[in-house]
């Protein structure tokens, strides 16, 4: 018998590096579709939309790259700092463009349906393949369909090391 996920089901450590692999390989392909000219804010938006808990609940981001305006608590803020848009200090992270990303996990704690992951990951620059590491914490929670949905994302670069 197959039992369906529900928001009460809890989550479980495979579901958090799952999320953590989307999410890399979302902000890889929003690069991607910059590069080639393809419709890049509006996949970034599908993301944010997809991936992140905006319009479920608070979000709280705090990207790393930023410093006039460092919480991105809207789903527009979070675009911007993503593609650019509505906070001038944006530059496009996610069409910086990036080869890879990848996870190193210090640590997850799972509390039935939420958990909170830490560690550090890196970003392969797609002309230079220099990588950059970024230290981070990301919050997860469960939707009302059983999917794992970011509600906590602090990004920062490791002390005398931002590029």
């Amino acid at each position: 018998m197959v039992r369906a996920l529900t928001k009460s089901s809890g989550i479980v450590e495979r579901e958090v590096v799952a999320a953590q692999k989307i999410w890399g390989e979302a902000i890889v392909a929003i690069g991607e579709a910059y590069m080639r000219e393809k419709d890049y804010k509006a996949l970034a938006e599908k993301v944010v939309d997809t991936l992140y808990g905006y319009g479920k609940g608070v979000v709280l981001f705090k990207p790393s790259m930023v410093s006039e305006k460092q919480f991105r608590l809207t789903k527009q803020e979070a675009l911007s700092y993503f593609v650019t848009g509505i906070v001038p200090e944006d530059r496009g992270f996610a069409i910086q463009p990036w080869r890879k990303v990848r996870f190193e996990n210090e640590g997850i704690i799972i509390d039935g349906d939420s958990a909170i992951v830490m560690g550090n990951y890196y970003f392969t620059d797609a002309n230079s393949e220099k990588e950059a590491k970024v230290e981070f914490t990301f919050g997860y929670f469960k939707d009302e369909n059983g999917k794992l949905r970011i509600n906590v994302h602090h990004s920062s670069f490791p002390y005398g090391s931002m590029p």
